[in-house]
């Protein structure tokens, strides 16, 4: 999915994006807010693919940035939401979408509160009801963690097909039907990534995914994952997790079964369930500490503890820096701009003719006919000296 106004606006952005497209891709995917936007992104992305696909996870004006598009692209344009808890308003939301041009219609059968630990069970019930109340072709998103659910989810919803994320990427084979080895997914992906090439942030995100199970295992490996500057890194990682797993297969006792309740062994592909908040404190207390697991784990470790002070950003920098204070009322006080509310400049920034109840923006904007160099050369000097006070008091 791409950011509409990045793809307009960044060049390098736009390049990157299409670039993929000769990976099969039909559908080009975009999330945008502002109906112009989206539409001049749209423009540019048209002649490199069959459909043009908005995301939908907020609804505002989502009507004209469809009936926007529908009518300036040569394409045609589909749409993916998120239901709301009413069905109604679900419904009448979807048939919105299909009087202002959207041509298939995906639908997440989850609300845009259920997020990570928070995100529950899909609701099956709002895609039947939509599939029902519109003409136009419905795809079902959500509770997909293995072939029997597709078939199932056809069934009862009646959609013309589906969608999966999060199950796709713990087992990329999932449409198949089969559960492969871990390691000769992940050859099989990074063949794929020599072939077409993506930042390696994507790779090792998406290796993240098809390796959770067994990095719970061997954390090492996760800790490698996570340094690894190259490709060749990245399969250097896959050859050495290959070796391990087959180790341990090797010296597997007959009739052992796999642990932490998981349907296959942690080196077979499979679906990975997300624990409730309860379990998920529960299990962090539990394997947080004990293991020594940083970073992420260890946040949320802390979480039961502290999310209602801090925020998860703030948690994250009160790990790095467990001493410094994350108080409000300890923030130092500054007088904010008469005009905007921002903060105003500091008078020792500013010349004694410049001193003004106004932020940095608005006494940039009043003076930039009267800066020269010399002006400039006087503010450096200002902060020099600032910073030279500042460091003879630590």
């Amino acid at each position: 999915m791409c950011s509409g106004r990045a793809y307009v606006r960044n060049v390098s952005y736009c390049e990157l994006a299409l670039s993929f497209f000769p990976l099969a891709t039909i559908r080009h995917k975009f999330c945008a807010n502002d109906p112009e936007v989206f539409v001049q992104a749209a423009m540019l992305a048209q002649d490199y693919c069959d459909a043009i696909d908005l995301n939908l996870g907020c609804p505002q004006m989502i009507a004209k940035r469809v009936l926007l598009a529908n009518e300036k692209l040569s394409v045609p344009i589909t749409c993916k939401i998120r239901v709301f808890p009413e069905i109604d308003k679900t419904v009448k939301y979807a048939q919105m979408l299909e009087k202002a041009g959207c041509q298939l219609l995906t639908v997440h059968g989850r609300t845009k509160e259920q997020k990570g630990p928070l995100a529950g069970v899909a609701s099956w019930e709002h895609i039947q009801a939509v599939r029902k109340a519109v003409s136009i072709p419905v795809f079902a998103n959500g509770n997909i963690q293995c072939l029997s659910d597709v078939e199932e989810c056809i069934r009862k919803t009646g959609v013309h097909g589906v969608m999966s994320a999060e199950g796709n990427l713990h087992n990329p084979a999932l449409f198949e039907g089969r559960n492969p080895l871990v390691w000769e997914m992940a050859e099989e992906y990074l063949e794929i990534v020599q072939k077409y090439p993506c930042p390696l942030s994507y790779v090792r995100a998406h290796l993240f995914k098809l390796w959770h199970h067994t990095l719970q295992v061997y954390q090492q490996l996760r800790e490698e994952l996570a340094k690894v500057k190259t490709l060749e890194g990245i399969a250097d990682v896959n050859r050495e997790l290959k070796l391990r797993c087959q180790e341990e297969i090797a010296n597997q006792k007959e009739g052992e079964k796999p642990k932490e309740g998981l349907p296959f062994f942690h080196w077979i592909c499979q679906p990975y369930i997300r624990p409730g908040p309860k379990e998920r404190c529960k299990e962090n207390g539990i394997s947080g500490t004990e293991k020594g697991v940083r970073g992420k784990r260890a946040l949320e470790d802390e979480e039961d503890r502290s999310s209602e002070l801090l925020s998860k950003n703030k948690q994250k920098k009160k790990l790095r820096n467990p001493n410094k204070s994350f108080d409000p009322s300890l923030k130092p006080k500054y007088a904010k701009c008469d005009q905007c509310g921002n903060p105003k400049v500091m008078d020792y920034f500013l010349r004694p003719s410049m001193k003004s109840p106004f932020c940095g923006r608005v006494v940039k904007e009043r003076f930039k006919i009267q800066r020269s160099a010399g002006e400039e050369r006087w503010m450096w000097e200002r902060l020099r000296l600032l910073k030279e006070a500042v460091d003879s008091t630590v």
